[in-house]
């Protein structure tokens, strides 16, 4: 199969591609990426040689570039996002442009050249659920933040170009995903660095959000699964089953890296935050035959111990003078400073 992965040198993208490349040796995949601030070469340095894998520089809104691509591929999986929820409430215009406008350029090449669109969503454009579970792929979306609502927006483009095109897509909706390679804004990998260079760990609220964690590799192992034997214009939720406060897994996280629990620093809630996300993942677990291979303390400790081994990836991020600084203390009004003391 030739595959193209937009997208592919992000987090969750760049292990899809890795799992392709091991697990199927006559498949080919084509990544292309932006290279926006998450997207990151370094990401798939070890498969520079590889012959069945080429890198293309680009943006899936490029209507051009995205025709020629679609044409020479049996099929797109589509990571290419913004995925940020604080980022959405500073600037919801770049959600809009990469969660809908480019998702609806890769339908319309898809609609042109033919093939399946794999569209990676995410648990978020459900909304919050106090107890219990979203337990029906069909249940309604209440995108609550511009990160969802893009989302979302995606998502009902592919429905309306399967059911009035008849082309085919599948979704999958993902929740928490945390690994290797995961850029350090969100909350396990930021408070993983910053806890390593003595900063304080900023939790919004009271910390008992509640959200369910999930393994990169399962992750990518689920959206495969669903490339490969999902139905047309069906939805998979991919949920781990590991619910925990975020203030459970701040705590842990510090445990396991042996610090105090005083670099907690409880912070305002943000706007709109969802308290609660849970996945009900029995279709695609019935009908496709996945399970994630970790459990919580698994997938937490396999991520600690990345970002533990890997400081010159995370440290080439966090430099003081680059995008991460000016986004970090845009968000918290902290400055990154030498390691171990923010300036404010």
């Amino acid at each position: 199969m030739k595959i193209l992965v937009t997208g592919g040198a992000g987090f969750i993208g760049s292990a899809f591609v890795r799992l392709v490349l091991e697990r199927y040796p006559d498949d080919t995949v084509t990544t292309l990426d932006a290279l926006t601030y998450a997207g990151n070469r370094a990401n798939l340095s070890e498969l520079e040689q590889n012959p069945r894998h080429s890198f293309v520089h680009g943006d899936i809104a490029d209507v051009p570039l995205v025709d020629g691509l679609i044409a020479g591929h049996d099929a797109v999986v589509n990571f290419a996002a913004e995925t940020h929820v604080d980022r959405s409430l500073l600037d919801p215009s770049a959600f809009l442009r990469s969660n809908v406008e480019g998702v609806y350029v890769l339908l319309d090449a898809v609609r042109r050249h033919g093939g399946r669109l794999v569209q990676v969503s995410t648990d978020e454009v459900y909304g919050d659920i106090p107890e219990g579970k979203f337990s029906l792929e069909s249940d309604p979306l209440a995108p609550r933040s511009p990160y969802a609502a893009a989302k979302a927006g995606g998502e009902l483009f592919c429905r309306s170009f399967s059911i009035s095109y008849g082309i085919d897509v599948v979704v999958t909706r993902g929740c928490n995903t945390i690994g290797p390679r995961q850029y350090p804004e969100k909350l396990v990998p930021l408070f993983i660095t910053n806890a390593l260079e003595g900063r304080p760990l900023p939790v919004y609220g009271d910390g008992l959000q509640v959200r369910d964690w999930l393994h990169v590799e399962d992750h990518a192992a689920g959206i495969d699964l669903a490339l490969r034997q999902g139905r047309s214009c069906e939805i998979y939720n991919i949920g781990a089953g590991n619910e925990r406060p975020n203030i459970d897994v701040v705590r842990q996280l510090l445990a396991h890296l042996d610090k105090s629990e005083c670099l907690i620093a409880y912070v305002p809630d943000r706007p709109g935050h969802d308290r609660r996300y849970a996945l009900d993942s029995t279709k695609i677990r019935a009908h496709l035959g996945w399970a994630p291979q970790r459990d919580f303390e698994a997938t937490l400790g396999d991520t600690i111990d990345w970002y533990l081994s890997h400081p010159e990836w995370w440290q080439a991020i966090r430099n003081a003078s680059g995008e991460f600084a000016e986004y970090y203390e845009r968000q918290y009004g902290w400055r990154l400073a030498a390691a171990g003391r923010d300036e404010g």
